[in-house]
């Protein structure tokens, strides 16, 4: 063997190389393991759950108008399926390094810890890109259905949107799995907090502590719902409950809930990745 042929093979691939191997291999093992095929049969279910309710019972709220109709389908499906994208394919990304020892095989070589974190969400985000597209597409065939062409740009945003939240959304589990190095508690917290707890503790300090929940994700999300209402919802409303007490609801504002999506995904990857190149394989 030559001193080139020894040089080229001993040279260290570049980062943009590792990124994008890690990338290919990881977006394979979705399809290995199946939950690529499983998390898409629920998204058709859904589809077909809906598509089979709308066409029988023809309810006239949400069939009265364009906006009506995408707001009733999109808005609390959208949501409910980005969460769903983070804990399949985010919640053991890089918590499985870990528990089934992977990196012991594939990080003793001279591969960039960044790198992978960065393949694995870009595998991530491309698989719930690919679902989240044909969600996109069912939707769009039963409005043309029963509206004809006619498509309100609000749900231009709405899916821009949700693809924005996405982002954040994986950003987030990838920090979980980063904190945890088992698979189990990275997915059990990552479920209860995006299915259940944000929403909880948002509902009790907007309601209860009458403060603005300008620190939860799930709030700032409430943009993909209500930029397809008729006339978005005011920022701050009053309205009496029981006895002298009065309830104060909030909505986040459009570049408030940007700012709150972005925020979210910045430190959350950040710290993520830091805890990845920090934990040790011990």
């Amino acid at each position: 063997m030559s001193s080139t042929q020894v040089e080229s093979a001993s040279r260290v691939p570049s980062s943009l190389t590792q990124v994008r191997v890690t990338m290919k291999y990881t977006f394979l093992d979705y399809f290995r393991s199946r939950r690529f095929f499983i998390l898409l049969a629920i998204v058709l279910l859904i589809s077909a759950a809906l598509t089979i309710v709308i066409g029988y019972y023809r309810p006239p709220g949400l069939l009265s108008s364009d906006l009506s109709f995408y707001s009733s389908w999109w808005g609390i499906s959208a949501v409910l399926l980005t969460a769903l994208f983070g804990i399949f394919f985010g919640g053991d990304a890089i918590s499985g390094e870990f528990q089934n020892r992977t990196g012991y095989f594939s990080l003793s070589h001279p591969v960039r810890r960044s790198s992978v974190y960065i393949g694995k969400w870009l595998a991530a985000f491309l698989a719930s890109s690919i679902i989240l597209v044909v969600f996109t597409a069912v939707t769009l065939g039963n409005g043309v259905y029963y509206f004809g062409s006619s498509l309100p740009y609000q749900f231009g945003e709405a899916v821009l949107f949700t693809w924005f939240y996405l982002v954040a959304v994986l950003g987030s589990t990838f920090f979980f799995s980063s904190l945890f190095k088992t698979s189990s508690y990275a997915i059990l917290v990552t479920a209860v907090l995006f299915l259940f707890a944000f929403n909880l503790i948002q509902l009790l300090v907007a309601n209860f502590a009458q403060i603005e929940p300008w620190f939860i994700l799930t709030y700032g999300s409430q943009i993909i719902g209500n930029v397809l209402m008729a006339q978005y919802p005011a920022h701050i409303t009053t309205a009496n409950g029981f006895g002298e007490r009065t309830f104060t609801s909030y909505n986040a504002t459009i570049p408030e809930g940007l700012a709150i999506i972005a925020a979210y995904f910045i430190v959350t990857a950040i710290l993520g990745l830091v805890l990845f190149e920090r934990k040790e394989f011990t």
